[in-house]
């Protein structure tokens, strides 16, 4: 094998080996602004974009003991892999294909299970771990929360009584006067 096959190979070999994923996308009729724009965002997200050949991908994937995938393996491909989360990446190219149409996510390995476009897209639906780990620390907060707001308007440090307490005297102020008078009506007539 030509020696600069072997270090290119070499080189994807470890990326691969390196990332718990891989995105195969279909990159035709892409611009090279739009591919640029499509790396620096997937860079942003902890992922890598890497243009190779075909063959040299099912070479790595063969040495790497890792699924065949060769019929993803066809035309304009791009290989995404990361050492974050999958979702991630998934949802960068998502969101890029609705923006411009482009580029395709054909075929994917996570570990070891084949995924197909279908479920990439799917991946990219699901919530971050940071997302996921907010809105459950949200759901368990959210009892002391309301604790926290009733002991507030009960016992305000201001001294001042919130509006439904207000409310709630205001009828029993005004009844007082009235229950005071007939408690007072037949004491005088008694007197009398």
């Amino acid at each position: 094998m030509n020696p600069d096959k072997k270090i290119i190979i070499n080189g994807l070999l470890d990326r691969v080996n390196a990332s718990p994923y891989l995105i195969v996308i279909d990159y035709t009729g892409l611009t090279v602004k739009q591919f640029t724009e499509l790396r620096n965002r997937l860079d942003a997200g902890g992922a890598r974009c890497t243009v190779a050949k075909n063959s040299y991908m099912r070479k790595v994937l063969t040495e790497a003991g890792l699924p065949d995938i060769g019929e993803g393996l066809v035309g304009q491909t791009a290989f995404v892999m990361g050492d974050s989360e999958v979702f991630a990446a998934a949802k960068v190219i998502k969101n890029f294909e609705k923006e411009f149409k482009k580029p395709e996510m054909k075929i994917g390995l996570l570990g070891n299970a084949v995924l197909d476009g279908a479920k990439l897209k799917a991946i990219a639906d699901i919530p971050s771990r940071e997302a996921v780990l907010s809105q459950l620390l949200g759901t368990i907060l959210e009892p002391a929360s309301m604790i926290a707001r009733v002991i507030k308007n009960k016992f305000d440090p201001e001294g001042e009584s919130s509006p439904k307490e207000e409310e709630a005297s205001a009828p029993a102020a005004e009844a007082a006067p009235v229950a005071q008078e007939a408690a007072a009506a037949p004491a005088e007539a008694a007197a009398e």
